[in-house]
């Protein structure tokens, strides 16, 4: 093995900076402008873009499907697209990929580009280096043109303050609104059937002291060609605020309120089975008190006094749901629930106003 020998000669020089080259937008001030526009108007579409992404989401149903199979309003396509994600992917992408270009294109065309030296230096600079620092900041946004270019500055905000518009809509889809869901699907004349096999149950099917989780018969219900009346995500919610608990005791030990007296058939009463604390179901029931317990958080109602609260930390009785017998022989609702099926929210006072005077004040 053999050293190396030194190769000899002067080390190499600093072959220092190229000779700046000067871009059209710097010598021409037409082309200027007309790079000027596009910037802005790449970040004018995008914000038309980010309100589009809006729009599709009040407009397009989320069961909506494209390039799918079969008829896609029998409900039984399948395959495909989401037509409302596919409105989502191509606004909110498209948007944000102008923005990114819009920038990129600013600083590459318009922005100062003048090659720039930095040496090192300790891990803090000297005071003067700061200064020095500060002024070159100031003199890149100056060199930016963000403040004699309103054009840019402007569409820049405007496209992203829109931005925060689908972050502010898709925080919708974090549950249901809290207030102004005042309604289920009980109508006059729905049959109460059994939640598991759809039977409707008429009053002899029920003991005293028996309870029987419950829901309304549309759920069970078809068209004339056989398909569900219901279907998809829209059964999943409207079973969520319509399920009920149907209960039997002796009449003579049920206390109704006034206007209530004739809400329940031969001591049977039937109850909404969401708890009005936090919404979890119900159904632990005691006959020998009539009281029924939440499993969550152990708020109690008892049910002989009109879903009355007697512990815990919910502070609405249970909603009660008026019933009557139809010319068959079988339990229907009279109405929807005169009172919010939801749970306790400091708004509800003012729907629940609203429902008193819709129906007479009695609930």
């Amino acid at each position: 093995m053999t050293e190396l020998e030194p190769t000899g000669g002067d080390p190499i020089a600093d072959p220092g900076l190229a000779a700046h080259q000067y871009r059209p937008q710097d010598v021409d001030v037409n082309q200027e402008r007309r790079t000027e526009r596009q910037i802005a108007g790449m970040f004018g579409v995008a914000t038309l873009l980010l309100l589009g992404f809006c729009v599709a989401y009040f407009t397009i149903d989320s069961e909506t499907r494209i390039f799918a199979f079969g008829d896609p309003n029998s409900g039984n396509a399948f395959g495909g697209w989401s037509a409302q994600n596919f409105a989502f992917g191509t606004t909110l992408g498209s948007g944000l990929l102008l923005i990114g270009v819009g920038i990129i294109q600013w600083a590459k065309k318009l922005m100062g580009d003048h090659e720039m030296v930095e040496m090192r230096h300790p891990a803090r600079s000297s005071d003067e280096d700061r200064s020095a620092v500060m002024d070159d900041i100031n003199a890149g946004i100056q060199e930016s043109g963000i403040g004699r270019r309103p054009l840019i500055r402007n569409s820049l905000l405007g496209a992203v303050g829109a931005m925060g518009l689908p972050a502010i809509v898709l925080l919708r889809d974090l549950g249901p609104l809290p207030y102004g869901h005042t309604e289920t699907v009980w109508k006059k004349g729905m049959r109460v059937v059994n939640d598991v096999s759809g039977t409707p149950i008429r009053p002899a099917d029920l003991e005293v002291g028996q309870l029987v989780n419950a829901e309304p018969a549309v759920f069970f219900e078809t068209d004339d060609e056989g398909h569900p009346v219901m279907h998809g995500h829209e059964v999943l919610a409207a079973k969520a605020k319509a399920a009920v608990i149907l209960v039997r005791m002796r009449p003579e030990d049920i206390t109704p309120t006034k206007g209530r007296e004739n809400w329940g058939i031969d001591g049977i009463l039937c109850y909404s089975k969401i708890c009005t604390h936090v919404g979890c179901p119900i159904s632990l029931w005691e006959q020998q008190t009539h009281h029924v317990l939440c499993p969550c958080h152990q708020s109690t109602f008892d049910l002989a006094d009109n879903g009355k609260v007697i512990f815990g930390p919910a502070v609405r009785p249970l909603p009660q749901l008026p019933l009557a017998v139809d010319s068959e022989g079988y339990l229907v609702a009279v109405s929807d629930f005169p009172e919010i099926v939801t749970p306790s929210y400091p708004e509800l006072a003012r729907d629940q106003k609203k429902l008193d005077k819709k129906f007479g004040g009695d609930a």
